[in-house]
């Protein structure tokens, strides 16, 4: 007997017998009369009883037949999709993909993406547990397709489906929850040749329950390839929506220190950034700050417009030195894993700032000592240190210095060259103010080297800036870069009043390459480059074509030269990527001397996380150095790696680890939207909630239909054959016709 979706009901068979019994009583209800005419058609009845009685039992068959169509009909039998099949014992494997990244959270009503996506695992378990042909179940979440440390790890692979394996995936789905990751679906179906290999003789059914949201399908093309590849090897592929439809949602996007001196005590600014990916506006958005735990002032967003992000901007200041923890949250929506941010920002006690001055007086280096640590109650955070030219020469290592400043130097040893390149390089930030002293051979052939070096820019000499008796146009033209914004902007500083007397020409014509990444901070006034930047590695390099002594310029006499030299030792302080932000998932890297740590490291989790510090031994190196990686970065938050040092002291080092914000955008694609993308696929679609109707044909073909097609057909039948037996006198019409013509 083939399977059944409703079993329960094959009970109402017994009802095939209604049409008997509704016959025997009919004949209970006959009464004996003797009749002189009745017994003339008795005697003729004889003759065709044999043809009647076969009729009748014919047609009391059809009735039978009709009862027994419609209990199976609403039982609903399943045939096998290979008829030989129903001959041997071949083997279904059922490979469930489940997507559980965060998005899958998506909650509405009492229901939740991933409840509904978790539903259908049963659905399809259960119905593979009532199936006589053998079956085996994998079970492969997306963020254990190769996400963590250890590879690949399903929940269930090739396990046997007996009467125990119910309660198994019941107790599995009640355990897994969705993860903070945003594992896509391309790792999950590419496991499937890696795990399971040639299907051999087995059927497969390949489910991808998944949201099918629209960042990951709207051009699926590597996913097209894995299911075509599926196609290609006879797998059946199920795509199964657990959505109707995409929904709001906000997301903290971004959280991060701007350019600024990071010292204790020195305010940073820090911008936090909100997207909206709903299809209206967001009004009154409060987002909720916290540094080190302690709440904070909300930073309010007006409006946020569909498909906008916006970034506001908040201050913090740290007493102490030391990695300090700043988040940002939003209030509660559909999606709760993007609602924070973290960020840890190192503040050391104070940046020291190596000066470099080629003049006997210092008077370069003074003038830039002043403006950036101006004394009083003013504290800025930084240590200015004025040496001369041959201290780069003998000084082991410049990495102590937050940044160099070099002025006014004729030429430099080719070891200091080699010094400022492996200091930049490394990400250091230079910069060079000329003077009287300096000279263009020495600029051009040791640093510019035809655009190789250091030096951002060409020189061909000394040359005056000719005074404008109209004053029609300040001598310094700034545009919008982090060294001079403050300094232009009229409520920070006179900028516009400063005079420049002399400067550093470039060769006429001279443009920066549009493929490098030169730039012109200033011009004067005549239209030549004052300021010139370029990136030298992964650091940073500034030229300053004047004095910084007031000697060609009257700047140094006017306030916007300490806001300008603060915030060019900011921007050359801040060492791109300083602030790593790791995503779930990643893996956070520790390397630290092996002469003054010990080799275990113990990492400790997130307070969500609720799980115990792990440790680790740290694996040595060639160069002294010892290094360990930390994978089970599973959600998000501050994560710490204690280290204890020699002389039994602790050292801690935190990582802020964060969701991909991406998988936030709700928006996904029908399932016409979906067919449209994936042309040339042969697959099966359904939606989540209506997926009982469809659990059948995923277990044996549905034959429900077919037996309406035949219920009519006996329908039919049994009318013309009760028409067949039963009497039918002619019309009066034709009586009539026939007696006329016998008159």
């Amino acid at each position: 007997m083939p399977p059944f979706v409703y079993p329960a009901l094959l009970w109402g068979l017994p009802l095939v017998g209604i049409p008997v019994l509704i016959h025997l009583i009919n004949m209970l209800r006959h009464r004996r009369v003797e009749w002189a005419a009745m017994e003339f058609l008795l005697v003729s009845q004889k003759k065709n009883r044999t043809w009647v009685v076969f009729k009748q039992l014919l047609l009391l068959l059809l009735r039978m037949l009709a009862v027994a169509a419609i209990v199976m009909i609403v039982a609903q039998p399943l045939l096998r999709n290979e008829f030989g099949k129903l001959f041997g014992s071949k083997r279904t494997h059922h490979i469930l993909l489940l997507d559980d990244s965060f998005s899958m959270s998506d909650r509405w009503a009492d229901k939740s993406a991933f409840g509904e996506a978790k539903a259908v695992v049963a659905q399809i378990a259960s119905v593979a547990a009532r199936q006589r042909q053998p079956q085996t179940f994998t079970l492969l979440r997306f963020s254990q397709a190769g996400q963590f440390d250890g590879g690949t790890q399903p929940d269930f692979l090739k396990a046997s489906v007996n009467d125990q394996f119910v309660t198994q995936i019941d107790e599995t789905l009640d355990r897994i929850k969705v993860s903070q990751t945003s594992a896509g679906p391309i790792d999950a179906l590419g496991a499937i040749d890696q795990l399971l290999g040639d299907p051999g003789d087995e059927r497969r059914i390949v489910y991808l329950v998944s949201d099918f949201r629209a960042k990951e399908w709207d051009d699926p093309t590597e996913l097209h390839q894995h299911l075509v590849r599926l196609g290609e090897v006879e797998a059946e592929v199920h795509l199964i929506n657990c959505v109707q439809e995409g929904r709001p949602n906000l997301a903290v996007t971004s959280l991060v220190a701007e350019d600024g001196i990071r010292a204790a005590g020195v305010p940073l600014f820090v911008e936090v950034s909100v997207k909206n990916f709903g299809t209206e506006a967001a009004k009154e958005v409060a987002v909720m700050i916290e540094d080190d735990g302690r709440p904070r002032p909300a930073v309010s967003i007006a409006r946020i417009e569909p498909g906008e992000e916006v970034t506001e901007r908040f201050q913090v200041s740290f007493p102490t030195a030391g990695e300090h923890i700043v988040s940002a949250r939003l209030e509660s929506d559909p999606i709760e894993a993007d609602n924070a941010r973290y960020g840890v920002i190192d503040f050391p006690v104070e940046i020291p700032v190596l000066l470099i001055d080629g003049a006997t007086d210092f008077q370069d280096g003074k003038s830039l000592a002043r403006a950036m640590a101006p004394g009083g109650a003013t504290r800025t955070g930084i240590r200015p240190q004025i040496e001369s030219p041959r201290y780069l020469s003998v000084t082991p290592s410049l990495d102590e210095y937050g940044a160099i400043c070099v002025a006014n130097v004729e030429r430099f040893d080719p070891s200091a060259v080699d010094a400022l390149e492996q200091y930049a390089d490394s990400g250091g930030g230079v910069a060079f103010f000329l003077g009287p002293k300096s000279s263009s051979i020495s600029i051009n052939g040791q640093l510019y080297r035809d655009g190789q070096g250091l030096f951002p820019v060409p020189v061909v000499g000394e040359a005056e800036l000719l005074v404008d008796r109209l004053q029609r146009a300040p001598d310094i033209q700034a545009t919008n870069h982090p060294i001079l914004r403050r300094a232009a902007d009229e409520r920070y500083g006179f900028l516009d009043a400063v005079f420049v007397n002399h400067y550093y020409a470039v060769p006429e014509g001279w443009q920066p390459a549009p493929d490098s990444t030169t730039r012109i901070v200033a011009r004067l006034r005549n239209g030549m480059p004052l300021a010139v930047e370029r990136a030298f590695g992964d650091g940073r390099v500034v030229a300053m074509l004047t004095t910084a002594a007031p000697t060609w310029n009257s700047w140094a006499r006017n306030p916007s030269f300490v806001i300008a030299t603060q915030d060019l030792l900011a921007y050359l302080a801040s060492r791109p990527g300083a602030d790593i932000g790791y995503e779930v998932g990643s893996r956070l890297a520790v390397e630290f001397p092996a002469n003054a740590y010990q080799k275990q490291v113990r990492f400790v989790t997130p307070i969500e996380d609720k799980e115990p510090s792990a440790a680790t031994d740290a694996t040595p190196s060639a160069d002294g150095m010892l290094s360990t990686e930390f994978a089970q970065t599973g959600n998000r938050g501050v994560y710490e790696a204690r280290l204890t040092r020699t002389d039994s002291t602790i050292d801690v080092r935190r990582y802020a680890v964060n969701v991909d914000a991406s998988e936030g955008d709700l928006a996904s694609l029908s399932g016409t939207e979906l067919a449209s993308r994936l042309d040339g696929v042969k697959y099966h679609y359904q939606q989540a909630a209506m997926f009982q109707y469809a659990v059948s044909e995923m277990a044996g073909y549905n034959v429900s239909r077919w037996l309406l097609y035949a219920l009519i057909l006996l329908l039919v039948g049994e009318q013309l054959l009760a028409w067949s037996a039963s009497y039918h006198p002619p019309s009066r019409r034709r009586t009539a016709a026939v007696g006329g013509g016998a008159r």
